[in-house]
């Protein structure tokens, strides 16, 4: 957040309508005419059958492995529907943290874009993120009001992607056409947030052959933290259109825009922690007379058609755009003491912290990409082949200019608030990056018996990448190389719908020296840095009267290479190396239903020229987490459902050095809900309870921009709603 060598833009440019942008209107516009000059009568056509995304699955379309069950595949994977979104009171990305033990926070704060980490590696906002199926950019505010899931996917991706951080991938999942839907939901909480929101969706034509789904959101956004009003709003439409039996048509596109002031973290004060208890996690230290909001704007689209060519045989061709516009503003504390070997900025120990006036307006992101996918079978004596190819084609480009960051005094924690003059002079160089990636995809999912099934895939990268400073007095930088990620699996069924895998694949992160920082090796690219992972795993579905359930306990391990900055050079330096447990179960019986998760990590530092490093844990990742959500529902007239929700994180460290950590902390989350029939409509009311117990704990503590920062859980927020299907 705020970090003084982050992205903006060089140019103010209003947004135009893009090639995507026309060819939806085309599409919605001129498909009826299409339609009525198809050789494939309307009358062929079958009935349109469209089946909602599960609340809560133990698998993600991302893994490209198909829809087969979660028990049959050798991946980690998880699928949050929109029911499960709802109830568990998750609002954006970074919600996902109360519903997935191996995901955890990662400098996430009010009126800022998510971070996530996953196995204790932070994902690349840049790089790990997807919306169905194709990159995005995920620095920005992603809203989830039109999307239908949040998949994850846990660990390294180089099959799915062919540059990203290897702890795993983020896709969301945008909602389709279906047949009627009529829904309406108001929310407003005690700190006067409020949300209006409407879910429209129609099927029509003699076969249903097509569907529109509009949504559309409002908020008045606050919290109990001071300084953080804003406001939002979420146009999506989303369109399909079956042009015969075999080839459909769907398009989407969402224009989204928030503005909402932004908190920065606090800090240690000197070489101590000081007591969550003492601090008021109210304190917004963004609050001066001249703090402006962040704002983030996107337009996103994409059109996709699919083709089914018969015996056995799909295909699928998507091209997508995304163009994220923004405002990144704040009266940024940044240290005023220094702790450690590495010399992280830290508020001094009598509360004082050096405060920045930083600007940077017009960031310009785009993201444009085509996919192209091959599905089907074949038969090769009693071996059956499930093959798969792709090709994507991808650009990205961030367009920046010179920002200000500049000091402007120090003010104290006994009074935060204190006046200090502004300072918007742009004296701060980053640069522009232009990356272009060709990627060729071969997959072949084996059967070899009734019990052995084995995958073999490998992807191929072509990348250019280019970067270019905002002040001209550096050198630009470019790039060609072409990277190479297989990915091999083999699972073994030794009991009914219990499967025991072994999976085995790599990843690649690209890194570079940033500009303006006083570096030796200002915008130097360094050469290929291969993450490699293995995992060994059990997993199991179960069913019997009225007990369902599925499980899974894996064991994994990754090593990944690392970048540092010594003595002023931005270099490799070693490695790290993250091994651990999970498991998860998933159930329910009767008028219970239970899901839990949990996740041992050891993490640690290898071979690095710092010694002080080597053997030491991650900053900001807990040694275990435990995530548990439990539901009761009492049947009759108005079925009323008790849902708890506790949230476990042990502890973990502040510093590289290994010599402060945070405590380990829990907290439990309340919901009630109840449905009511009235005159043919229903009406889901929910009340929730954020932080039950009104506990007081750092929640996290990360270590960006050489600094380190800890945030403070949020205090106890009580959210009522009502959804109205009508």
């Amino acid at each position: 957040m705020h970090k003084p060598y982050t992205t903006a833009v060089l140019r103010k440019a209003p947004y135009r309508l893009s090639s995507l942008g026309l060819a939806i209107i085309g599409l919605i516009s001129s498909a009826a005419s299409h339609a009525q000059s198809e050789g494939t009568s309307a009358d062929s056509l079958p009935s349109v059958n469209v089946t909602a995304q599960g609340p809560r699955q133990a698998r993600a379309g991302i893994a490209g492995l198909g829809d087969g069950p979660a028990w049959q595949q050798p991946v980690q994977a998880q699928s949050f529907g929109e029911t499960t979104l709802r109830n568990a009171q998750a609002t954006r990305l970074a919600d996902l943290t109360k519903l997935d033990a191996s995901t955890t926070d990662s400098y996430n704060t009010v009126g800022y874009w998510d971070y996530l980490t996953i196995r204790g590696f932070t994902l690349d906002n840049a790089y790990n993120y997807r919306r169905e199926g194709l990159p995005i950019n995920a620095e920005t505010r992603l809203p989830l009001d039109n999307k239908a899931a949040v998949e994850l996917l846990k660990g390294t991706s180089g099959m799915q992607a062919g540059v990203s951080a290897p702890g795993g991938l983020v896709n969301l999942l945008v909602k389709r056409p279906d047949t009627r839907v009529r829904t309406a939901t108001f929310s407003v909480d005690d700190a006067g947030d409020m949300l209006a929101s409407v879910d429209l969706s129609e099927r029509t034509g003699e076969r249903q052959e097509w569907g529109v789904r509009l949504n559309a959101a409002a908020e008045r956004l606050a919290t109990h933290v001071d300084n953080t009003k804003g406001h939002r709003q979420l146009l999506a439409l989303a369109v399909d259109h079956r042009l015969n039996a075999a080839h459909t048509i769907e398009a989407e596109f969402e224009h989204s825009y928030r503005s909402q002031p932004s908190v920065p973290g606090f800090s240690l004060l000197g070489d101590q922690l000081p007591s969550a208890h003492d601090i008021d996690p109210n304190l917004n230290l963004n609050n001066q007379p001249w703090t402006q909001p962040v704002q983030f704007e996107g337009n996103t689209g994409s059109i996709r058609l699919r083709s089914d060519w018969g015996q056995g045989w799909k295909s699928t061709v998507t091209v997508g755009e995304q163009r994220l516009k923004s405002n990144d503003r704040a009266a940024f504390p940044f240290g005023g003491c220094a702790h450690g070997s590495k010399g992280l900025y830290v508020y001094c120990a009598n509360g004082n912290f050096d405060l920045y006036d930083y600007r940077s307006d017009d960031e310009l992101r785009l993201t444009r990409s085509l996919l192209a996918q091959l599905q089907g079978t074949v038969q090769t004596g009693s071996v059956k082949h499930e093959i798969g190819m792709s090709v994507l084609r991808s650009v990205h480009r961030t367009d920046v200019s010179t920002q200000a960051y500049n000091w402007v005094g120090t003010n104290n924690l006994a009074d935060p608030y204190a006046p200090l003059a502004p300072d918007a002079a742009l004296t701060t160089q980053v640069s522009d990056r232009h990356e272009q990636s060709t990627e060729w995809t071969l997959q072949d999912a084996l059967t070899l018996s009734a019990d052995w099934q084995a995958w073999i895939g490998v992807r191929h990268t072509q990348l250019h990448r280019a970067s270019e400073p905002t002040g001209g007095a550096e050198l630009p930088q470019s790039d060609d190389r072409s990277l190479t990620t297989p990915w091999l699996a083999l699972a073994y069924t030794f009991a009914p719908q219990t499967r025991a895998y072994a999976s085995w694949g790599e990843g690649v992160e690209l890194k570079s020296a940033p500009y303006g920082l006083g570096y030796n090796n200002p915008g130097q690219i360094l050469p290929t840095m291969k993450s490699r992972q293995v995992e060994l795993g059990v997993k199991g579905l179960y069913s019997v009267n009225k007990l369902a359930q599925q499980w899974g306990v894996n064991w994994f391990h990754i090593h990944k290479p690392e970048a540092d900055i010594i003595n002023a050079t931005y270099m490799l330096d070693g490695q790290s190396t993250h091994q651990g447990l999970e498991g998860y179960w998933q159930g329910r019986l009767g008028a219970w239903s239970l899901a839990g998760s949990a996740m041992l990590l050891d993490a640690a530092r290898h071979n690095s020229a710092q010694d002080f490093l080597n053997g030491k844990s991650p900053v900001n990742v807990p040694k275990r987490t435990a995530k548990l959500s439990t539901a009761y529902t009492w049947s009759g007239t108005l079925p009323v459902t008790l849902q708890a929700d506790v949230v476990h994180e042990g502890s973990r460290w502040v510093d590289p050095e290994n010599t402060i950590r945070l405590p380990d902390w829990t907290r439990v989350d309340l919901a009630l809900r109840a449905t009511q029939l009235l005159s043919g409509q229903s009406i889901t009311w929910r009340a929730g309870v954020m932080n039950l117990l009104d506990n007081r704990a750092w929640r996290e503590s990360p270590n960006p921009f050489g600094a380190i920062y800890v945030f403070p859980m949020a205090q106890r927020t009580v959210t009522l709603s009502a959804q109205i299907d009508f």
